[in-house]
């Protein structure tokens, strides 16, 4: 695994000052920006673990609570989709103007009603981003913005969450970016199966590299 300098970090983005993680290993290929899903945040397990395998595979990678403490246990809060998108914006204008981050080019990984804000945001700033992956995710809460995605995006469902399956094809149709859509046999919502979120992150891992790496080249 390559050396990793990790750090705590405050990210500003608008009036409120965000916690986050920050992991840089040398020579990164890219950063990966995670939006997290509702109630979750970034000590969430399993982004965590797909952190780390991307950490492993050289991309930078930042946890980010896209919520301040006070305004976590506001549902109304945890489901906005446009203030989440927001925020992820405000967070990757940050890693821009971040020395250590300013020349890597940013991908998203969206889980759940995060995926709804990662792809809210690569719409409305195509410039910031490459690439999206998304996890179990709502993409249909960005609805009114899948067509104006520009960056390659890739959406991975457990083949046994059948709802989520039907508004991920339903998304997939409605993308006119580079696109896929994997389903892991076996899983459901959280990937709790055994094996089924390295699936996850391996594949993530395929696509940012594809993705990320050709943009920076």
């Amino acid at each position: 695994m390559p050396r990793m300098n990790e750090q705590p970090v405050t990210v500003t983005a608008g009036t409120v000052r965000l916690h986050g993680d920050l992991s840089l290993p040398q020579e990164a290929r890219g950063t990966v920006l995670f939006a997290h899903g509702s109630g979750s945040g970034r000590f969430s397990p399993r982004n965590r673990f797909v952190a780390q395998t991307l950490q492993a595979r050289g991309f930078a990678t930042l946890l980010l609570d896209l919520l301040e403490e006070r305004e976590a246990d506001d549902r109304r809060k945890v489901f906005d989709i446009d203030l989440l998108a927001d925020r992820l914006l405000g967070a990757a204008t940050w890693l821009r103007r971040e020395p250590a981050t300013a020349d890597l080019p940013i991908g998203y990984f969206g889980a759940s009603t995060g995926a709804g804000a990662a792809l809210q945001a690569a719409a409305r700033m195509p410039e910031a981003v490459a690439a999206v992956v998304s996890r179990g995710g709502r993409p249909d809460l960005a609805a009114p913005f899948l067509a104006r995605v520009t960056a390659p995006t890739l959406l991975i469902v457990g083949g046994d969450d059948k709802p989520v399956i039907d508004m991920n094809r339903e998304a997939l149709a409605q993308l006119t970016c580079p696109k896929k859509l994997i389903i892991v046999p076996g899983a459901t919502h959280l990937f709790e199966e055994p094996g089924t979120l390295e699936q996850v992150a391996g594949h993530a891992g395929d696509w940012f590299e594809r993705h990320l790496s050709a943009h920076n080249s």
